[in-house]
């Protein structure tokens, strides 16, 4: 299938779990969505297969990797491909010490022949296509130059699509938490890999928190990724279909989503998934509504009761 990828939901770890997916497409049928990142490591040697799990309803849905190994990215995008997800892509951007250690992540920018050779080998062991989600940078190596090199090399293995953090990584000092806020925004670094790479398509992500600055950047790219902004503010996406893609509005209500999502929930407790986790995915609801907060503890409530049943009509007496 082809993969427009104007609008996309980043990966985000211990949020985009496949409930939180089947839920965002309650919401919007076309923004591209993104698994939790996968460690090659973690499926080849630590039977986590079940991390490849995903609900037929998530498509268009893309799993996110990360290694260094060629063999070992080959191997596990066979894997995805065979379980049928749309689109693999190769994270080249957590700052993490854990990843660090693992040599994956935003410190591969600074061996991008590696990652060149690993693109290539996935792409050449799966006919779905393989994208890069990278960073601007990494620690001192930020200037433009050094971005339009790393593009350049790993492009030649025939990745087409760059998904780009338009912030640099720092690999010491800071947490994953801070990397996502400290280092400054630098949106105009990405724009101009857009002009010096036409054929390429680059999407841009970082910071951007609604519709509107979502509109502004395709005027400069490709397409967009929100990350902690859709995920807190879920309800947002109920505008991406028609704003973005230019599809007709399809009115959605909070409480008919509500109810088919709790009706999921309770159809994957029953098959051993934890509701607590599942749960979690709606806090942002309402955000932004008066009685917000008041939501946000009710979904709390039944989530440390374990009491769904007896508080599902409850609950939705409130949206």
């Amino acid at each position: 299938m082809s993969l427009d990828r104007k609008f996309c939901v980043a990966p985000m770890m211990r949020y985009t779990d496949m409930h939180e997916r089947f839920f965002l497409r309650l919401i919007t049928k076309k923004a591209i969505l993104y698994t939790e990142m996968i460690s090659t490591g973690a499926l080849i040697h630590g039977n986590c297969d079940y991390q490849l799990d995903f609900n037929k309803e998530e498509h268009p849905v893309a799993v996110q990797f990360g290694g260094s190994s060629s063999k070992d990215l080959s191997y596990c995008s066979k894997m995805a491909e065979k379980k049928g997800y749309d689109e693999i892509n190769l994270n080249i951007g957590c700052p993490s010490e854990r990843v660090q250690k693992g040599n994956f992540g935003v410190c591969l920018m600074l061996e991008p022949d590696l990652v060149a050779e690993c693109a290539s080998a996935m792409i050449k062991s799966v006919d779905i296509p393989v994208t890069v989600k990278c960073r601007t940078g990494v620690d001192d190596h930020d200037s433009y130059d050094f971005l339009k090199s790393f593009i350049n090399i790993v492009k030649d293995s025939g990745v087409k699509t760059f998904i780009i953090h338009a912030r640099k990584g720092i690999l010491t000092g800071l947490s994953p938490r801070q990397n996502r806020n400290i280092p400054p925004l630098n949106y105009e670094k990405v724009y101009a890999i857009k002009k010096d790479f036409p054929d390429l398509e680059i999407i841009i992500n970082g910071g951007i928190k609604n519709i509107d600055e979502s509109l502004n950047h395709l005027e400069s790219v490709d397409g967009v990724m929100l990350g902690r902004a859709a995920y807190d503010d879920p309800f947002m996406l109920s505008n991406v279909d028609s704003e973005i893609y230019s599809n007709k509005k399809i009115d959605i209500n909070r409480k008919e989503l509500l109810s088919e999502y709790l009706n999921y929930v309770q159809v994957m407790t029953d098959n051993g998934y934890d509701p607590k986790i599942m749960l979690k995915h709606v806090f942002g609801l309402k955000k932004g509504e008066k009685d917000a907060k008041k939501f946000r503890m009710k979904v709390a409530e039944i989530m440390n009761s374990s009491g769904l049943d007896e508080n599902k009509d409850n609950l939705l007496s409130m949206v």
